[in-house]
């Protein structure tokens, strides 16, 4: 019949060249139809299954011509009725009673007669009006027949064909189309579902509930075959002219079938999956309610899976790629290739605006324009010839779950355009997915066991600090972890929390945390681990190593300026975050900007703090000095020898997305801000407009294109557990310390592929080796290189071996030259103390703390430092009391709940408290946004 078809087709198609613009439309017509009534004749002739595609195609009237949707609507519930002695005798065997005992009156013609069973209107012997639901007989078998078939016809298109996989979808059906046949299943299902839709749900945004307003029948007796319900009066949704005879509003009715099923999807995690305009009546009575009908198929969803969908709902609605990518990974949907753009306007399409039936003909030629530039840039991406990538599916794995969700909303769309309405899903259905991610979260940690993540209390100090978590609360708290060595040895592995306002999952200790300026000490680390490898000198002019940076007043700015503070470049290139934010993302064309800019003060003479510039200056330094990108470096330097793989990024790579923190900022804490006065050494530019800078950055900041970026100075992503055993082996000179154990907090740390792969990738012609000190190379499309190991080996190391391998590091350094003399250079002191500014906050890249005494003194330190981050994220070492410790956080405030963990910690540890978290210490220019008044 196909071929019969498409032959009638191709033929029509020449035919109309040669006829003038008037009579063609009227060719085309008729083809349909003629074509339409053969599809219809032969559904009816298949039964079972192929009615059910029939019934399918008949709602799909924004992407089919009409003339279809006129004639296979009638496979909707007007199909030839089964004979009258069938019906009678599959009652009385499943019912067990004659006819006569049963009901007072039957009505001999059906209601409706659909793909598995036909419906009579009857009244029972004690006087209630119901309809009847009587299975066909045989119906089964040949349903079971039609799916084995299908199956075996979609796996050879598969093969054939494997842009076209639909194994993934035909696989679901075949899992939830026989659950239809057992009409119990469906009484179960109907008695929930209107309780569900009864019961109304409290969010922070109200009861969102309360707009569902949706009639369903009573339940009065079921069996496997007969199912006998409440009688309602209504009008069909196919019946044009009674609809608009009792002067139904048919926006209005298709909103609260939307809303319906936004409640049962997203609230409830149990809806019907098989809204086709048969399954709906419209009450005769005003206000018109739309009664919901048969819920054979009927889905139910995980909480998990409810929050997946909700935030790749939400995600679409904001145009969030890295929320995007999380939810497909969560939800279990697994792509080939990195694309967040494209896959963004793939799923951007199921909640887009419905068109009417009339705009079918554009509304099919966007999809397919779209198509084709999707497949264009899929070409690109994968260097594929058109043949290839005709054959490429870009998914790996798609979930069953998302499969039925994502076919209601296609049912839903068919039913707005049918009807000839159009419905705005993304604000219809927002408040349900909304209150599904808030919902989890209001809860606070009183009524969570899981906000605080169930791993092992290591130490007496973890346990009071886990009890003031629950103190301080969701309130002050979104997401926190915490991590502290002791001599070498973790005493807190902690964490707590959600990963985002609208992402309930817990966080984990593998979590990554975007921690801005915590950022500059990974990169102050770099560059004193290419000084110990001989690669550069302290001494050296910028100049020596990065030539091109000799120019407009530079040729005097030495390494040690850079990283203390003092090169007069603290403003350079501060307004791009102003007038053109994502120009940071390009990092060649941002180290080349860094080059032509002119120093404000003279090298040395004033420490103002780097903001920003310090990432490109120090990055470019690293770059040119190792010849290596700077990520490469990276992962030479730390990553490997602290065996952290996974848990520590400049600029993260594509498919860690899922273990992102999101950050939102404290606005309560935000209004502390105003007539906040900073230090001289705090520019005077970082200052202006904080306000509004917090606010921004964390949307800026949870962007992918800047997530991805190479930031050094801000856009470091990692955990506490990674940043602490940094700093445990920085403040013991090098040394590397044990293997992390964490008390054996899942998963181990360094158990992640550094790089993730993703599966079924073509292989790539591998690149030359070799080039020049300062031909560094330049990162793929994506904007991250594709990183090796420092022997060039692959990254894909297998979890048990990164795990065996975490011991051997053991007894080992990070430095050739470590010791005293590394941690002199970090601080700024003895042999390096003429290259800081006098009374500076700085040492090397490093702030240095001093420890409060009390009454506005401060005691002098020479073996305390780290780094902090905008928003409260902080890691530091106490080497004189073996203390290295990390925080890091998702809701960005001035600090408060990491000076309460930090002294917290010190003090029960009768550690003396850096005066960044004491009360009433000196708050160094780290960052603005922590140099809140003493509380």
């Amino acid at each position: 019949m196909a071929l019969f078809i498409y032959f009638d087709y191709k033929a029509v198609q020449k035919r109309v060249k040669w006829v003038g613009a008037g009579k063609k439309d009227a060719i085309w017509t008729k083809t349909h139809e003629r074509n339409a009534r053969r599809v219809l004749n032969l559904m009816i002739e298949l039964e079972g299954l192929w009615v059910k595609m029939g019934q399918y195609l008949s709602t799909r009237a924004d992407v089919l011509p009409e003339p279809y949707i006129n004639v296979l609507k009638q496979l909707q519930d007007s199909l030839p009725p089964r004979p009258l002695e069938e019906v009678r005798g599959t009652i009385e065997k499943e019912l067990g009673k004659p006819m006569n005992d049963l009901f007072a009156n039957f009505v001999l013609d059906p209601l409706a007669t659909a793909s598995i069973a036909q419906v009579h209107r009857a009244t029972l012997v004690d006087g209630r009006e119901v309809v009847v639901k009587i299975q066909h007989d045989g119906i089964k078998d040949i349903i079971l027949e039609d799916l084995k078939n299908a199956k075996s016809l979609v796996e050879w298109i598969a093969w054939a064909e494997p842009q076209y996989n639909f194994n993934p979808m035909i696989d679901e059906w075949c899992k939830e189309a026989p659950k239809e046949l057992d009409f119990n299943h469906e009484a179960e299902n109907t008695k929930a579902v209107s309780s569900n839709l009864s019961r109304k749900t409290n969010c922070e945004s109200g009861a969102v509930s309360s707009a569902v307003d949706v009639l369903i029948p009573e339940v009065i007796q079921s069996t496997d075959k007969v199912l006998i319900l409440q009688y309602m009066d209504g009008i069909r949704l196919n019946d044009n002219d009674s609809l608009e005879a009792y002067g139904v509003d048919k926006q209005r009715l298709v909103e609260e079938i939307t809303r319906a099923y936004a409640h049962q999807i997203y609230v409830d995690g149990f809806f019907n999956g098989d809204p086709h305009p048969g399954n709906f009546l419209v009450s005769k009575e005003p206000p018109h309610k739309p009664i919901l009908l048969d819920f054979g198929l009927t889905k139910r969803i995980s909480q998990s899976m409810r929050q997946a969908l909700a935030k790749m709902f939400l995600s679409c609605a904001e145009g969030d790629h890295v929320a995007l990518l999380s939810a497909f990974a969560e939800m279990g949907l697994k792509l080939r290739v990195d694309m967040p753009e494209q896959a963004m306007e793939i799923a951007t399409v199921f909640f887009r605006q419905s068109t009417t039936a009339n705009e079918a003909k554009e509304n099919i030629k966007t999809l397919n324009d779209q198509r084709e530039r999707n497949v264009k840039a899929l070409q690109e991406k994968m260097k594929m010839n058109k043949k290839e990538v005709q054959r490429f599916n870009p998914v790996d794995a798609f979930p069953g779950d998302a499969i039925i969700f994502m076919r209601v909303l296609n049912l839903l769309r068919g039913l707005s355009a049918s009807l000839n309405v159009r419905i705005v899903y993304l604000d219809i259905m927002r408040p349900f997915a909304e209150s599904t991610l808030l919902g989890s979260m209001t809860r606070g940690p009183t009524a969570n066991s899981q906000w605080i993540y169930d791993s092992p209390v290591n130490s007496e100090v973890e346990s009071k600090l886990r009890n003031l978590l629950l103190e301080l609360g969701s309130n002050k708290i979104l997401g926190i972890q915490v991590c502290a060595y002791k001599d070498g040895k973790v005493i807190i592995d902690t964490a707590a929390g959600t990963l985002g306002k609208y992402d309930p999952r817990p966080v984990q200790p593998d979590s990554l945390f975007p921690v801005f300026s915590v950022t500059k000490g990974i990169t102050a680390g770099m560059v004193h681990w290419l000084v110990d490898k001989g690669k550069l000198k302290y001494e050296e002019t910028v100049a020596n190593i990065w030539p091109k940076f000799g120019t407009n007043k530079k040729e005097l700015i030495k390494v040690h300026h850079l990283l203390n503070h003092t090169s007069g470049l603290h403003n350079a290139l501060g307004d791009v975050m102003k007038s053109d934010p994502l120009l940071v993302c390009d990092w060649e064309e941002m180290l080349h900007q860094i080059t032509k800019c002119t120093p404000e003060t003279e090298p040395g003479s004033e420490q103002m703090y780097h903001y920003l510039s310090f990432g490109w200056l120090c990055g470019g330094i690293i770059e040119h000095a190792s010849g290596k990108k700077l990520q490469e470096v990276l992962e030479e330097a730390i990553v490997h020898p602290l065996h952290i793989k996974g848990e520590l990024y400049i600029g993260i790579p594509p498919g860690v997305e899922s273990r992102l923190a999101a950050l939102t900022v404290d606005m309560e804490e935000l209004e502390k801000l105003s007539g906040f006065r900073a230090g001289p050494d705090v520019p005077q530019e970082l200052l202006s407009n904080v306000a509004q800078m917090a606010t921004g950055l964390p949307v800026l900041f949870n962007t992918l294109n800047i997530r991805r970026a190479i930031l050094p100075a801000a856009n470091g992503h990692c955990s506490a557990r990674a940043l602490a055993r940094y700093y445990a082996a920085l403040g013991a000179g090098g040394a590397i310390p044990p293997p992390h154990s964490g008390g054996g907090s899942e998963p181990p740390l360094g158990s992640h592929v550094h790089t993730p792969k993703f599966p079924t990738m073509p292989s790539k012609k591998k690149k030359k080796k070799g080039g020049s000190k300062n031909d560094v190379g330049v990162a793929d499309k994506d904007g991250y290189t594709q990183l090796r190991t420092s022997d060039g080996s692959d990254e894909g190391s297998t979890v048990s071996a990164v795990v065996a391998g975490n011991g051997s590091g053991s007894g080992s350094s990070m430095f050739v030259d470590g010791g005293a003399k590394m941690l002199d250079a970090f601080m700024g002191v003895g042999d390096f103390s003429g290259m800081i500014h006098p009374n500076g906050k700085f040492g090397l890249g490093f702030r240095r703390y001093g420890y409060g005494a009390g009454a506005g003194e401060k005691v002098a330190t020479k073996t305390t430092f780290g780094h902090s981050g905008m928003g409260g994220s902080t890691g530091f070492c106490d080497v004189e009391h073996g203390l290295a410790m990390a925080v890091t956080v998702n809701k960005m405030s001035l600090g408060g709940v990491t000076r309460r963990v930090v002294r917290l910690v010190c003090e029960e540890l009768g550690v003396p408290v850096p005066d960044e978290f004491s009360v009433a210490g000196d708050k160094g220019p780290d960052m603005v946004l922590n140099l809140a008044p003493p509380e």
